[in-house]
């Protein structure tokens, strides 16, 4: 293939094939997703995130949207999406779970949630030790 995607990251066939095997609560969340019409707000999905593909990811926001179905809630796999959820919070995003019946029966509060997170304007990170005020008084 000559699509240059391909060649500068390996991850992209796996995200591919992740879309083309998306979960019915998927396709209809993305749906949805593709239908907000907010300035500066750009989903993809199954988009690469370190070792990880989160379902939905806004880069600009540093909102993921993660759609569990019912394996979510055994212990090992809630175990690996914690460990997820760790790792992308320390990347600097803030993750949204949903059950897959949560967007099958109740899209409209899932997608108000969604946009209430969106419109959240999170306080900048401040540097650890502050620099020092100007001035260098104390």
């Amino acid at each position: 293939m000559n699509d240059k995607t391909d060649r500068s990251d390996p991850r992209t066939p796996r995200a591919r094939k992740l879309r083309r095997e998306a979960t019915p609560a998927e396709r209809r969340f993305w749906t949805q997703l593709r239908q907000l019409e907010i300035k500066n707000v750009h989903f993809r999905r199954q988009a690469p995130i370190g070792p990880y593909f989160a379902d939905f990811a806004c880069h600009r926001t540093r909102i993921v949207v993660e759609l569990d179905g019912e394996r979510h809630g055994f212990d090992a796999d809630a175990l690996r999406d914690e460990k997820r959820t760790r790792f992308l919070e320390t990347s600097g995003y803030r993750v949204l779970r949903f059950w897959n019946h949560e967007v099958l029966r109740n899209l409209e509060s899932v997608v108000d949630t969604i946009c209430s997170a969106l419109y959240q304007t999170p306080e900048p990170p401040t540097p650890n030790p502050s620099p020092p005020q100007a001035g260098g008084g104390e």
